[in-house]
């Protein structure tokens, strides 16, 4: 066998091994290994008092999770969730929009594992809980949904369909107060001083004090230009 046609089929193989070695690759690529998985033992819609575990994934190697924040689907008040279980001196606190737990620093590594119980499910498919999760360096593992790159992916819940003849619970006491006391967004405008107000622009965008700026330099222009009339007027009598 001639050496050229040994070094072909050589060359022919190592091509093979690296396509296989790039198919497996693209194969197993997908999402970032990190993320945060949630479970329910009770996964139905219109489902009473589920308890709700989550598992947020560590990944850092030099700081712990002291925090985790999550923003509530839609049809889940926070006046609606109690605190289950979670790491060891780790309170929960409710907010606007959801809700958040943390405390003491876990082991760098350590995944934050805690669990809420919700007076009752919505009548959805499935429940989208975007997280914030927190080290102790002060960086942030935003789970909030799929970006540009596939990843990131914000923890769903998938549901089974509503048991025949399950209905909405009323909300607890306290729900719409929650909802009724975040601020709107004119409440969180700050509002103009009067002086400012005297300086709102008009329909051309220009402040009222411009366009005064504007007319007194009109009004000496024109008061020159007639002063030249009059005296080249004055020159030819």
């Amino acid at each position: 066998m001639s050496y050229a046609r040994t070094s072909h089929r050589t060359a022919r193989r190592l091509t093979l091994v690296t396509a296989a070695s790039a198919i497996a690759v693209l194969l197993t690529a997908g999402p970032a290994s990190a993320h945060v998985e949630v479970e329910a033992g009770k996964a139905q819609a219109l489902a009473e008092n589920v308890e709700i575990s989550f598992d947020a994934e560590s990944e850092s190697d030099t700081a712990g999770v002291v925090k985790v924040r999550v923003v509530l689907p839609e049809g889940i008040a926070p006046a609606d969730v109690t605190y289950g279980e979670g790491p060891k001196g780790w309170k929960f606190t409710a907010g606007d929009d959801g809700y958040t737990v943390g405390g003491p620093e876990l082991k760098a590594g350590v995944n934050a594992e805690y669990s809420i119980v919700v007076k009752q499910l919505p009548d959805a498919k499935e429940l989208t809980f975007k997280t914030l999760q927190t080290y102790s360096d002060d960086r942030v593992d935003r789970w909030i949904g799929l970006d540009e790159d596939g990843e990131n992916p914000a923890p769903v819940l998938k549901l089974k369909a509503a048991a025949p003849g399950a209905k909405p619970v009323s909300p607890s006491p306290g729900a719409s107060e929650s909802a009724s006391a975040a601020p709107t967004p004119e409440e969180t405008e700050p509002s103009a001083s009067p002086a400012a107000r005297a300086e709102e622009k008009d329909d051309d965008g220009m402040s009222a004090g411009a366009w005064i700026g504007i007319g007194a330099a009109v009004v000496v222009v024109a008061g020159g230009a007639l002063y030249l009339v009059r005296r080249r007027a004055g020159a030819q009598q």
